[in-house]
């Protein structure tokens, strides 16, 4: 791991830190297996993080003056809120699509945010890992990814104002390092940016570091993960599904797996840019007095390497 100082070259010191409802095992609007979205807030405040993400839509308050007044008496302020799109489909999804980004992007606006970060849809279910659809596209359906992910962008930047930054996923079709440059090589930049996360990236076999030295230009809002190499060789072998996978502790705390997240904050850092680099340590399901502590030290660990 290498450590960086505030005064260094590469200092990330551009980057703002946060974390969200995922690393405390939340994955779903409502499940009883998660913690209530009141202790969630209670408790990233408590660990020393300033900014959080909304998460899954309807997990926090939905009205935001309530949320408003939550957030911000614990100190609190939002980043981004998340939506999942399936806009491979075609056309035919545009307005069932639209109508579930609308609603959250004008929280995410309301909240003061201004990135919405945008996940495909799973060719495979996340809960149960049943195949939903083949797990390659055709180049029809790369056009229509790229081309309605693009109106997606300009919607949300004319319409309230947001940056749309897409997100690699495991068991999605933008995952690979193959599928990620050509997902960015068929998409214009000014609508369209990226949200690099490293345990995803690393999980589908990428180099986070190379990602960003080769399309820094692209790379708009960070988040922040690691994998263990040991149980990752052993999904990968057996082709365990994503969820399942995570159950298994394939996302671990830093700094105990890869990427190394030093080398990822200096190559963020030399591109001069402000960031936010937001904490996602999937758990889903985990016991609900297990995040906290892994927050703060996680915190602690990032702040020792400059940030």
């Amino acid at each position: 791991m290498t450590s960086l100082s505030p005064s260094s070259p590469s200092s990330p010191s551009r980057i703002r830190i946060g974390s969200a409802p995922d690393s405390w095992g939340v994955w779903f609007p409502d499940d009883p297996r998660q913690v209530p979205w009141r202790r969630f807030l209670d408790e990233v405040a408590a660990s020393g993080y300033e900014w959080i993400e909304l998460g899954p839509y309807g997990y926090l308050p939905t009205d935001p003056a309530v949320l408003a007044e939550e957030t911000a008496r614990r100190g609190l302020r939002v980043s981004a809120g998340t939506v999942f799109t399936g806009l491979h489909h075609g056309p035919a999804v545009w307005e069932k699509t639209w109508e579930h980004v609308s609603g959250i992007a004008a929280l995410t606006r309301d909240m003061g945010a201004r990135h919405l970060v945008v996940i495909p849809s799973f060719w495979r279910d996340d809960r149960t890992g049943e195949v939903l659809e083949p797990d390659t596209l055709t180049a029809g359906q790369w056009r229509d990814l790229t081309s309605l992910t693009e109106r997606l962008g300009r919607e949300v930047r004319e319409r309230y104002g947001l940056t749309a930054v897409v997100h690699p996923h495991a068991d999605t079709h933008i995952d690979t390092e193959e599928n990620v440059t050509r997902f960015l090589d068929g998409t214009d930049p000014a609508l369209v940016s990226l949200c690099l996360d490293t345990g995803h990236y690393a999980y589908c076999g990428g180099d986070s570091v190379k990602l960003i030295e080769t399309y820094g230009e692209r790379i708009g809002y960070l988040h922040l993960k690691q994998v263990d190499p040991e149980i990752l060789a052993g999904v990968r072998a057996e082709g365990t599904p994503f969820g399942p996978a995570v159950a298994r502790g394939v996302m671990c705390e830093p700094p105990s797996g890869v990427p190394a997240l030093g080398p990822v904050l200096e190559a963020a850092g030399r591109l001069g840019t402000d960031l936010f680099a937001i904490v996602e340590q999937d758990m889903y399901p985990c016991d609900p007095d297990k995040p906290l502590p892994i927050a703060r030290r996680t915190r602690a660990f990032l702040r020792s390497c400059g940030v």
